[in-house]
């Protein structure tokens, strides 16, 4: 049985985030969908990561297994005839017998846009929070900055899903300006429940004044949600990038269209 090693990326527009459930259409489960009209078996996708509804990928590993005999360089050609134009195969890889998506995945990276304009862009509706109010992006560096280390980033992160422990290491979290557009990019070795877009609402909250940069530490420690910013909405994160060792680490490193 081999086990594939898929690069993916989607606008999560409509779907109701990666994960396969009863009563909504998903990412994983349009997936599954095309690879059985290409291979003509049911197969189970495992994902790098839950991304909720509406959210995006830009770089995104799944991996399934198959004793289907299609060449690894044929199937992004082959499984993109079978799938929507909101989700492309980009790059696939026979990987090791124990390669598992998540649990081999060594550290993600994710961006999150804002389009600071007065006035909306239709165009970017879907894929960026629209923030008519000015925002300081110096402000937004400092505070962003305070949250580069080892923390516990329970005052970061929304109920939803049970983990061991909320100590996370976060390797980068930069704040970088293009115009009106905003961009966050955070890389750690794993994340909480909404904790991108909480870690974006606390960064806007200081920018607007509400905080000041050099709180934060203490509010981390402090493990309370109630005390950092709003969890902002989700047209605006993108999984832009995902780290592995091996063939897939190399696939996934690989150039594959325009990066955001």
């Amino acid at each position: 049985m081999r086990n594939i090693a898929l690069k993916l990326r989607y606008d999560g527009t409509a779907y109701h985030g990666w994960q396969v459930q009863k009563n909504d259409v998903t990412v994983a489960e349009t997936v599954e969908n095309a690879l059985y009209k290409l291979t003509g078996q049911r197969a189970r996708v495992t994902g790098c990561g839950r991304t909720d509804a509406g959210v995006h990928a830009l770089n995104y590993c799944a991996n399934f297994k198959s004793d289907c005999n299609i060449p690894a360089q044929r199937f992004p050609l082959a499984l993109n005839s079978r799938l929507p134009e909101d989700i492309a195969c980009l790059d696939a890889v026979d990987a090791p017998e124990d390669f598992n998506a998540i649990l081999s995945c060594r550290k993600k990276e994710y961006t999150y846009r804002i389009m600071n304009t007065r006035i909306p862009d239709p165009f970017a509706r879907n894929r960026a929070y629209f923030y008519p109010s000015p925002l300081r992006v110096d402000v937004m560096k400092a505070a962003a900055a305070q949250f580069v280390g080892t923390h516990d980033f329970a005052a970061v992160r929304s109920v939803g899903t049970e983990t061991k422990t909320t100590v996370r290491t976060v390797y980068w979290c930069e704040i970088e300006a293009d115009g009106p557009l905003i961009s966050m990019r955070v890389c750690a070795d794993g994340f909480l429940y909404n904790m991108v877009r909480a870690i974006m609402g606390t960064v806007i909250y200081c920018a607007e004044g509400k905080l000041r940069p050099e709180e934060l530490p203490a509010l981390l420690e402090s493990r309370d949600r109630r005390l950092t910013g709003p969890t902002v909405p989700p047209q605006g994160l993108y999984l832009s990038r995902v780290w592995y060792d091996g063939p897939v680490g190399e696939m996934m490193a690989r150039p594959s269209g325009r990066e955001l």
